[in-house]
């Protein structure tokens, strides 16, 4: 199946779970990877701020602001099809941009170099149990995950678990996948 269709059946899924179901695995999800050893060693963290039917991310900045850690998140550039991280702790730091992304706005905000990021969450619509992700077709990660040599996981529920994910030589697999039942160590 080409990554299209994959993605299309596991959004389609997932739209499938009514919101309190959906907030209660990604509970799950979110209550496991805290209990991770990634999570607790951790000082500096990147996301994604969540939007639609992915695992939401905003109780996570709040954890780990909680615990005092510094937040990042991801500064894309449609031109060159590139992207990096920059500190969050407040979101007057956030503007929406194309595809109603929130992102952080440059003036108002540190960039974190990737080699200060210790854990970098990586978001994805369809995983495979070796790490290799399908995500919204951008391919930001995909660059960004070239060079970077933190520890990477992603989160997500088990429908997005799928056997038979097409996997290009540029892809780079995380390390963990966590989902509302098990962390998968995939390396």
């Amino acid at each position: 199946m080409n990554k299209k269709k994959l993605r299309e059946n596991v959004k389609k899924k997932l739209e499938e779970y009514k919101q309190p179901i959906f907030n209660q695995l990604t509970e799950r999800v979110l209550h496991n990877l805290y209990h991770t050893t990634e999570w607790k060693n951790a000082a500096t963290i990147g996301v994604t701020f969540a939007r639609n039917r992915e695992i939401p991310t905003f109780s996570l900045i709040n954890k780990a602001w909680e615990e005092g850690k510094i937040v990042c998140l991801p500064r894309c550039n449609p031109v060159t099809k590139q992207m990096n991280f920059r500190k969050f702790t407040h979101e007057d730091e956030l503007e929406t941009i194309y595809f109603g992304l929130k992102e952080p706005i440059e003036l108002k905000t540190e960039l974190i170099q990737p080699q200060d990021i210790d854990l970098l969450i990586v978001p994805g619509v369809c995983f495979n149990k070796s790490g290799f992700r399908i995500g919204y077709g951008g391919g930001y990660y995909d660059r960004y995950l070239a060079d970077f040599q933190g520890i990477t996981l992603s989160l997500g529920l088990s429908c997005q678990l799928v056997d038979d994910l097409p996997i290009e030589d540029h892809d780079i697999p995380v390390r963990k996948i966590i989902t509302e039942h098990e962390v998968i160590s995939c390396q």
